[in-house]
């Protein structure tokens, strides 16, 4: 069985930047708790704004390929390209991308954000951690991600270091709605097939909250008529010790260098 989230059409044509309006698209987004809790997020920037966004689309060589065993084509190149979205990463652009790269990661990284997602899943987050929201603090990683034909990742449910994973689309149009992540009932068998859909259209997205054993999820592999699948992908990772704590930082400080988690 395979179930598709309903998309609205974006509602106005304002030119107000990402933060309020992105918050405003968390809070306003629908808590599901089935196949696991996520949210499906709606007109997370305004018509303006998406459209001068996509229209700073980086080039090319600002990205860097993703090793990781599901984006590696068959000829040894990567089906996934990323781009951090640090502001240390962003004076390298010309100066009008890196105004409008500048605002939204500010959003991405800001605590009010953080706390939208957190209170949105707070039961999910203090079920897992053992105390209150109040008390979590996660480090957020937003990195801007160009899929290229071929990409795919198999059911999995993230790896514990990831508290909340996030994903803005990016697309121009409606023609790859059928790109999205797939939420799974179960890793195998017929809970496999139980299926719900992230529809991939223009300033939506979805979220939700790591938890071992159920938040199973996937992308079906895109083909050459799908094209380029444009997103962002913001993580809050764990850094309940000094160790992890540190990991996040190093991570960062050796992303300027070219160098990043292969995950």
């Amino acid at each position: 069985m395979h179930i598709r989230s309903a998309v609205t059409p974006v509602a106005d044509a304002s030119s107000e930047g990402p933060d309020e309006r992105m918050l405003a698209a968390v809070h306003d987004s629908a808590l599901a708790i089935v196949p696991c809790e996520h949210a499906y997020m709606r007109d997370v920037f305004s018509p303006d704004f998406y459209a001068r966004l996509l229209a700073s689309m980086p080039a090319r060589e600002r990205f860097h390929d993703l090793r990781h065993k599901d984006a590696m084509r068959a000829d040894g190149s990567s089906a996934r390209l990323r781009m951090y979205l640090y502001p240390e990463q962003l004076w390298r652009l010309p100066a009008e991308q890196r105004a409008m790269w500048t605002a939204v990661s500010r959003t991405l990284r800001s605590g009010a954000l953080q706390e939208a997602f957190k209170r949105k899943f707070r039961r999910s987050l203090e079920g897992r951690f053992g105390r209150s929201i109040d008390q979590l603090d996660f480090y957020p990683i937003p990195i801007l991600i160009r899929d290229q034909p071929g990409y795919r990742i198999g059911i999995h449910a993230d790896v514990p270091a990831k508290a909340i994973t996030v994903q803005f689309y990016l697309p121009r149009d409606g023609a790859q709605r059928h790109l999205g992540t797939v939420f799974h009932h179960g890793r195998s068998g017929p809970d496999a097939e139980r299926t719900v859909a992230m529809d991939f259209m223009p300033a939506s997205g979805y979220a939700f909250a790591v938890v071992e054993k159920e938040s199973w999820h996937s992308v079906r592999q895109t083909t050459e008529a799908d094209g380029e699948r444009v997103s962002i992908m913001l993580t809050y990772y764990v850094q309940d010790t000094p160790r992890a704590w540190i990991k996040r930082r190093w991570d960062r400080f050796r992303s300027f260098f070219g160098v990043g988690p292969k995950g």
